[in-house]
């Protein structure tokens, strides 16, 4: 099932004035559904109240999972699938087992963390998600207030929001 969301949002064309205007929209009690920005903005993250992401931790989880892999499969290998004594070294000789468990440490984390980040955010092969204006992605910055269901009054305050707030163009879109 489709649900189509109706969206006003607000062009900038500077992103100091689009940082001012979420922290006025902030202080206003606005509920902005999203902004958009063609690179990051400092300071953008604190101005729309966001929280630490934990992509880090699942990082940590992969990697950890790459480094029982490589040193448990390697120590089987070598102590009970196929022990021989080669260069005078003992079946288990851990300081051999580090650069192939390094190496999976980072594979499994990097890979993990791609996965977790596109499942996360919805972009999985095949998903394809509207976007506002093409502009966003060179130029642009924008402001998108969710106005499904507003009444007129609400989504006129809105357009005055967005034009004392420096915003070059306003415009709704359903997507």
């Amino acid at each position: 099932m489709n649900q189509h969301k109706e969206v006003l949002y607000g062009l900038y064309d500077d992103e100091e004035v689009l940082l001012k205007a979420v922290r006025k929209a902030k202080s206003d009690h606005l509920d902005i559904m999203d902004v958009f920005s063609p690179f990051p903005v400092h300071g953008l993250d604190d101005a729309l109240e966001l929280t630490e992401s934990r992509l880090h931790i699942t990082g940590f989880i992969f990697g950890a999972i790459g480094t029982l892999t490589a040193f448990l499969f390697m120590t089987w290998v070598f102590t009970r699938d196929w022990p021989i004594i080669f260069g005078g070294k003992p079946y288990f000789s851990a300081p051999a087992f580090i650069p192939i468990t390094f190496e999976l440490t980072v594979l499994f984390a990097s890979i993990g963390m791609v996965v977790t980040f596109y499942t996360i955010c919805g972009m999985g092969p095949g998903v394809t998600n509207p976007t506002l204006d093409d502009r966003i992605t060179d130029d642009k910055f924008c402001i998108a207030f969710d106005v499904t269901g507003a009444e007129a009054k609400q989504v006129d305050k809105l357009r005055a929001f967005l034009s004392s707030t420096g915003a070059g163009e306003v415009n709704a879109k359903e997507i």
